[in-house]
């Protein structure tokens, strides 16, 4: 009888075991599908880049340098000029500009 309820409860334990075992192989073997999906998207869109880069650098025109005249320049501002020589008259420093 002793022999008979070990394997009752062998047999209890596989039913509920191996059910387990192929759902947990199974959602492994998404997330590793998953993975490497992804890890395929990665090198394609890698090479994707790449291409474009070529393709700017061969076709696209250089960007010309552009030069900023004084007309162009902004204003100082007068607030901020003042603020700075009332901190410099305070910490006693003079002003380097």
């Amino acid at each position: 009888m002793r022999i008979l309820w070990t394997l009752i409860k062998v047999m209890i334990g596989l039913a509920i075991a191996i059910p387990l075992g192929i759902v947990a192989l199974g959602v492994i073997g998404g997330l590793i599908g998953l993975a490497v999906v992804a890890l395929k998207l990665a090198c394609v869109a890698f090479v994707g880049y790449g291409l474009y880069r070529v393709a700017r650098h061969l076709f696209a025109p250089a960007p010309k340098p552009t030069t900023q005249s004084y007309r162009e320049l902004p204003m100082p501002d007068p607030y901020y000029e003042a603020a700075m020589r009332e901190v410099d008259a305070h910490v006693g420093r003079t002003s380097s500009r």
